[in-house]
């Protein structure tokens, strides 16, 4: 079997991967009625008009605590599949899990002697 037709079939899928999505943008720009306005176009968040520049600086607390957050919600995804097999895994999981929630704690004491958490 020549080397061209082998792959033939997987051409055929990359071109229309590319084909399919491309006539459809086309396709919704030829039948779209939009007719932009100044209203559409200002910024609309929430039912409130935004008030003063959108470009503002945030503190870095804002920063601070949004990555806090999102290291100490990353234990529940460790801990929940850790409870559904807790029976099967026994006392070294649980052992494991001591290990694990111990230097969580740790970090959450360092974080809060540091004043991370607080909004000054």
């Amino acid at each position: 079997m020549p080397l061209g037709l082998k792959y033939s079939s997987l051409v055929i899928l990359f071109v229309l991967c590319v084909a399919i999505p491309l006539a459809l943008v086309v396709i919704a720009g030829a039948v779209s009625r939009t007719r932009p306005t100044p209203e559409k176009h200002t910024p609309f968040e929430s039912g409130v008009h935004p008030e003063g520049d959108a470009r503002r600086r945030f503190s870095i607390k804002f920063f601070l605590v949004a990555l806090l957050f999102l290291i100490f919600d990353v234990e529940t995804v460790f801990i929940f599949p850790w409870a559904v097999l807790f029976r099967q895994l026994g006392l070294f999981g649980f052992i494991e899990m001591a290990v694990f929630l111990i230097i969580l704690l740790f970090a959450l004491a360092y974080v809060w002697r540091k004043g991370a958490l607080e909004w000054e």
